[in-house]
């Protein structure tokens, strides 16, 4: 599962340096930090020059409720009509410096890449309301977060984002591909005291 996000200023650089987009600094006038569902986020999408920077709305409204869904289990994503259309059709690649989850006893991690480099989440996007809003893959964890929650969001390697843009046909592979091990820190561990 992935409900927060970071967005950072090595983020927009890295954005600013994958795209080589001139209107790329206009799109990504935001401020940094936590990203938390029905905010407004950069994704990446294709161009013909290559990536180009998109803001999108972070979740898909269910109709009739008040409530967003903001991940999509890459296991069953084929089959599910309300993503079935947008991962074949509508591929995004979400980037961010970091994303946290909580273990069973609530203690907060960071997870980033073990190099510090940025963390490109595949997602699917589609139209509501006259807005474009994503989703975020998840997927089983790997032993990396495996110890923390058991699931984690489908992150995609720098040469396979072109490919999980374009490529409908390894689309599926990408779906049932383990992600790379990661680097999970925590501020504080809660203790259990026994009388």
């Amino acid at each position: 599962m992935c409900g927060r996000y970071l967005i950072d200023d090595n983020t927009f650089r890295a954005i600013r340096a994958l795209t080589q987009n001139p209107d790329c600094g206009t799109v990504l006038q935001l401020r940094t930090g936590d990203v938390f569902p029905g905010q407004t986020a950069p994704v990446l999408l294709p161009d013909p020059s290559g990536l180009t920077v998109r803001l999108q709305s972070w979740g898909f409204p269910v109709f009739g409720k008040n409530r967003l869904v903001f991940n999509a289990r890459s296991e069953s994503v084929l089959e599910k009509p309300m993503f079935r259309d947008s991962v074949r059709l509508r591929r995004c690649i979400i980037p961010a410096g970091a994303f946290y989850e909580w273990n069973p006893s609530k203690e907060k991690y960071t997870i980033s890449h073990p190099d510090h480099r940025l963390l490109f989440l595949a997602g699917l996007y589609n139209r509501f309301d006259d807005e474009d809003h994503f989703v975020i893959l998840t997927t089983k964890s790997n032993r990396s977060m495996a110890a923390i929650h058991p699931r984690m969001p489908l992150i995609l390697e720098n040469d396979q984002l072109s490919d999980w843009l374009r490529d409908a046909a390894r689309t599926e592979a990408f779906l049932q591909q383990i992600p790379p091990d990661l680097e999970t820190v925590t501020e504080y561990h809660q203790q259990t005291l026994e009388f």
